[in-house]
């Protein structure tokens, strides 16, 4: 599709304008969460363009919505309470909070997209009434069995009517890596100031755009994450909704994120500092032009060569790769490298859910981490690179027969 195309066919999901500028095209690839059953294997899998595109006007960089989002979130299979790195990330952050502003047992937290209630259980264990709203009706369940109340439902404008008409309303609101899972971003910022108290407080965390750029981290693009953020494109968003940033913090998760923290339009909450020194940031670097994104597709494809070669010359050379992991982000890097079974044997992953599936696309076998003992490969790719740490503890034990540690993003690295 010519550039000039994609602006006569999409129009940005947060200012509605047309201005759209090709970033990078990663083809045609699969629902990125969509692991397959053995029996699945006989059948056609669907396939959905996957094209990064820049809005000129509220610098939204963002990919087309080429599915509903029952789609995805249907027997959706990414718990957070698998990985200790993100529970230990949980506990700090409501550890934080709570002190920061005086939340206690008078005080209501509402957590959007709360998953198996891998936050919302810290909060419950201090004794602050708590309410999930996940849109996966299994993976809700988790969070109940674990005493987390938890509605089954997408947010946004209608959500947030029904909870304030059943007296719902929130001293604190987490939205936790989900703002780029909202495929109609108005409506999901929309409800917000309806649930929020006066001086109530909104957290959001996200990847920060400015990471994704930098370190090439085209592999967190997929159909699941419909939009990926500046703060620049943050405040003109939550702006449009009487929402007001006061703080940001930059974080390391995700290999690299932001939390923001937002109030009412007319709350008291004194403005830090930092939120203008980073959009002053943003700015400098370019984030709010659609020059800056100009080399993008290349590094993409760079790091997609590099590991192709590498993973070539292994199998001529007899070595065993495996992977390990089963991330969405792994889903996108291996179906546009093109790698499959015949080069990568199998990945594996400690969510018993997706043990005994395949990834989408590249139909690669997901066995129990056991597996690789088993195996003893000579090489083991971190498909969700930024859990590297604790990955390489977790596996210390393949160096005994003098396995290494392979990651492809930012740039092939061996360790």
């Amino acid at each position: 599709m010519s550039q000039s195309a994609f602006a006569e066919t999409y129009q940005c999901r947060s200012c509605l304008h047309r201005d759209l500028h090709l970033i990078v095209d990663l083809g045609a690839q699969p629902l990125a969460n969509s692991f397959l059953s053995r029996e699945a294997l006989a059948r056609m899998e669907p396939t959905y363009p996957l094209p990064l595109l820049y809005c000129s006007t509220c610098h939204l960089v963002q990919i087309p919505a080429a599915t509903k989002p029952d789609a995805i979130f249907r027997d959706y299979l990414y718990m957070s309470s698998f990985s200790q790195t993100w529970l230990d990330h949980a506990r700090n952050f409501v550890d934080q909070v709570t002190q920061r502003f005086g939340l206690g047992p008078q005080s209501r937290v509402i957590e959007v997209a709360s998953n198996d209630g891998y936050l919302l259980q810290f909060i419950c264990r201090q004794g602050i009434p708590a309410l999930g709203i996940e849109p996966a009706a299994n993976v809700a369940k988790l969070a109940v069995d674990k005493g987390v109340p938890t509605r089954v439902a997408f947010f946004g404008i209608a959500t947030a009517r029904t909870l304030l008409a059943e007296g719902f309303t929130a001293d604190l609101v987490v939205a936790n890596n989900v703002l780029a899972h909202a495929p109609d971003l108005n409506d999901f910022v929309g409800g917000f100031p309806l649930i929020l108290n006066r001086e109530g407080v909104a957290t959001l965390e996200f990847p920060h755009l400015a990471s994704l750029i930098e370190q090439t981290q085209f592999d967190t693009i997929y159909h699941e994450h419909f939009s990926y953020f500046s703060l620049l494109a943050a405040d003109a968003l939550f702006s449009r909704h009487a929402l007001r940033i006061f703080d940001v913090e930059k974080l390391p998760t995700h290999g690299g994120s932001l939390r923001l923290y937002l109030c009412r339009a007319d709350a008291g909450h004194a403005k830090n500092p930092a939120v203008e020194a980073l959009i002053a940031e943003e700015q400098e670097i370019g984030l709010d032009q659609a020059a800056t994104f100009r080399d993008f597709a290349g590094a993409c494809r760079k790091i997609k060569n590099d590991l192709l070669r590498f993973l070539i010359d292994a199998a001529e050379a007899g070595r065993v790769v495996c992977g390990y992991g089963a991330p969405a982000k792994g889903n996108t890097l291996l179906n546009f490298c093109g790698a499959r079974a015949d080069l990568i044997a199998f990945t594996v992953d400690r969510n018993p859910y997706k043990q005994n599936h395949f990834l989408p696309g590249t139909r690669i076998p997901i066995l129990a981490p056991e597996a690789i003992t088993t195996a003893k490969p000579d090489y083991v790719l971190i498909l969700p690179w930024n859990l590297k740490t604790e990955i390489c503890e977790q596996m210390h034990h393949i160096r005994g027969w003098g396995a290494k540690f392979l990651v492809a993003v930012p740039e092939l690295s061996l360790f």
